[in-house]
């Protein structure tokens, strides 16, 4: 991961070209924005996460039930 590698100087650097480029009344609002939006990410991932967990079984009236026909035992 290259983030791992990126320093104080290398921050410094990409925070005053956000500055130059976007603009310092701007910039703020984009990163409330920004926030909000990994926010409402996480919140999603954690829903989901949740389900899936609650979820581990499924229902026996979603399975089938075997009938004689179409069970893998052989009767001899």
């Amino acid at each position: 991961m290259m983030l791992c590698f990126i320093g104080t100087t290398e921050l410094l650097l990409i925070g005053g070209l956000a500055i130059l480029l976007v603009g310092g009344k701007k910039l703020p609002e984009m990163m409330r924005g920004l926030g909000k939006g990994v926010r409402e990410f996480k919140d999603g991932m954690k829903e989901v996460s949740t389900d899936i967990k609650g979820n581990d079984m499924p229902d026996s009236d979603i399975l089938p039930e075997e009938s004689p026909a179409t069970s893998p035992e052989r009767k001899n």
